[in-house]
């Protein structure tokens, strides 16, 4: 984390929480949801205009990833000075870059170290890393298929509705909230 963010949270520490303002996609591309993608339904569901307008600032995208944490409730969120955004995950909390050589990367870029491989009922692929749970980018399928051909990666089955609970993540911190304003 930052440390201007740390030095925010020390000097404003009750500042209330933001949720359903920033997405996630499956592509690792970061949202910003206003109040009209809000209101045209959840980050995840597809529906037009319900993601918001796609983040394309360098820095702000790089801000983002550096301050992007998981609470003990297994909610990601963005440490945005003294106030903490829940994150809407279209997938995952992460989303994996894979390398031919079998490298993998994280949508921040940050290289980390391969566990397993999952693959759901829809053919989507996952990977547990050294920086936890995520799904393996659209892009980066035949370099996966490639570690898999090789025997480098043997791939487990997974049912994908099992995720969430079983990689400890929440995928609408803000559907958690009963009552709860924006």
């Amino acid at each position: 984390m930052d440390d201007i963010v740390k030095q925010a949270l020390t000097k404003w520490p009750n500042v209330p929480d933001c949720y359903g303002w920033l997405g996630l996609d499956a592509r690792g591309n970061w949202y910003m949801r206003d109040e009209r993608a809000q209101a045209c339904g959840d980050f995840a569901s597809g529906k037009p205009g319900a993601k918001g307008s796609m983040l394309q600032h360098a820095k702000l995208i790089e801000f983002i990833n550096r301050n992007y944490d998981v609470d003990a409730q297994g909610a990601w969120f963005f440490q945005n000075g003294p106030q903490r955004v829940y994150v809407e995950l279209e997938a995952t909390p992460h989303v994996w870059r894979v390398q031919s050589c079998g490298v993998v990367s994280s949508n921040a870029s940050h290289t980390v170290v391969f566990q397993r491989c999952f693959m759901d009922e829809r053919g989507w692929a996952y990977l547990q890393t050294s920086a936890g749970f995520g799904l393996v980018h659209t892009q980066d399928v035949a370099a996966l298929d490639q570690a898999i051909e090789n025997k480098r990666w043997n791939v487990e089955d997974v049912v994908s509705s099992d995720l969430p609970r079983r990689f400890a993540y929440i995928t609408s911190p803000q559907a958690g909230r009963v009552g709860a304003a924006v």
